[in-house]
């Protein structure tokens, strides 16, 4: 028989014995419904020490995390896409409170870097060996981001898949063709670490971890525990050459085109021409004014990760 895990109450358990794990689950999240993920985490976990939590409206899973924090829940769970994992993690950014994944949205950012499951079961036995370490934490202006932040082509991108109804892989993709086939390449003001550069490029994208999701690679030397941050400065390209280079972001081979310069380092500005920049963190749009400002926040979150795991992880001992 099912083990029916607490859903979405304030119940007396919750209030006097905070549960050991929170599910956090954006329903919307890749487009797919979530009943079955609920299934397997009841049959997983014991109602004393799981509760599952459904989010309603963006801004929320943040919001739902922060609370089980402050009540000392030992896992925060984000069972969605990159954005949903963004908020739980960001909640969780320099706390005693380790953040779990199942992987339910399109693109999976985090959890494909860090080598998760994206088989729930397996996913949810990745959560039962409990294997914690630590990995950094970039910073854009007040907002924190694990993967990826950027300017240019990618945050286009964003902006436009976010206020599409057609959530998914294929909407993703019909963004990226309408956008290609309008952008320009733009002028920045880039400063890392006090060197400063004035480019033009197609867009910047400074990385922590190595991919934007969907295991597509735009900074494959990045290491998510190394304390640095891997600019990623696309130059402007002939529209020929636009195969080769969506081959190697696919292929974890972009670091090989002559298009693509990297900086490393720890804190960056940025400044375009216009007053108002369309920027991303972790794929979700964000309009800002003015100086853009970046950095790295070594070794600032916890989250569980496979026990025999990528060499981007720092290995530590699991804990109980």
């Amino acid at each position: 028989m099912t083990k029916k895990v607490i859903r979405d109450t304030t119940s007396d358990l919750e209030k006097e014995n905070p549960p050991r794990y929170v599910f956090i689950i954006n329903p919307i999240a890749g487009g797919k419904k979530k009943s079955r993920i609920e299934k397997v985490i009841s049959e997983n976990f014991s109602p004393v020490e799981a509760i599952i939590k459904y989010t309603r409206k963006q801004g929320h899973a943040y919001k739902i995390a922060r609370r089980f924090v402050r009540k000392g829940s030992q896992y925060c769970i984000a069972v969605g896409g990159d954005g949903t994992v963004n908020e739980v993690a960001t909640a969780l950014v320099n706390t005693n409170t380790t953040l779990g994944i199942v992987p339910a949205g399109s693109g999976n950012g985090l959890s494909n870097d860090l080598k998760i499951p994206r088989i729930t079961g397996r996913a949810i036995q990745l959560i039962r060996q409990h294997s914690v370490h630590t990995v950094d934490v970039g910073k854009l202006n007040d907002r924190y981001f694990f993967c990826t932040c950027g300017i240019g082509f990618d945050a286009r991108v964003g902006y436009e898949f976010a206020r599409n109804k057609k959530r998914g892989i294929h909407g993703y993709v019909r963004s990226v063709f309408r956008q290609f086939i309008q952008y320009r390449p733009k002028k920045y003001r880039v400063s890392v670490d006090g060197q400063k550069h004035k480019i033009k490029a197609f867009l910047i994208t400074i990385a922590n971890a190595g991919q934007y999701g969907n295991n597509v690679y735009i900074a494959p030397g990045a290491r998510i525990d190394d304390g640095l941050l891997d600019i990623c400065i696309v130059k402007p390209f002939p529209k020929a050459k636009a195969l080769d280079i969506g081959l190697k972001l696919v292929g974890k081979k972009i670091d090989r085109s002559p298009y693509l310069e990297v900086i490393r380092g720890k804190k960056v500005t940025l400044r375009g021409k216009k007053k108002k920049q369309c920027i991303h963190y972790d794929g979700e749009p964000l309009v800002v004014k003015g100086k853009i400002n970046i950095q790295i926040q070594p070794g600032a979150l916890k989250v569980m990760v496979p026990k025999v795991s990528s060499k981007k992880v720092r290995h530590e001992k699991p804990v109980s």
